[in-house]
């Protein structure tokens, strides 16, 4: 015979409903670390300027595979 096992994570006591959850949001909300508005403007210039890079090299490689696949089929406009 087995003996029941028990659980050994602890489970939260937590009320529930939607002010309780709202109450707990604004909890951890004020636990939170907030970049300040130089540290934001620098992020959002490091996002565009990634996101710029991104769409040039994509733009590249899309061209240089419609080429080739143009010289390769022979489909190339022209002739």
């Amino acid at each position: 015979m087995s003996e029941k096992q028990t659980s050994t994570i602890a489970l939260p006591n937590v009320k529930r409903g939607i002010k309780p959850f709202f109450a707990g949001v604004k909890r951890e909300l004020k636990k939170v670390s907030w970049p300040t508005t130089k540290e934001t403007n620098r992020l959002f210039g490091v996002v565009v300027s990634v996101c710029v890079l991104l769409i040039v090299v994509m733009g590249v490689l899309g061209f240089f595979f419609e080429t080739l696949i143009n010289l390769i089929t022979r489909t190339g406009t022209g002739a």
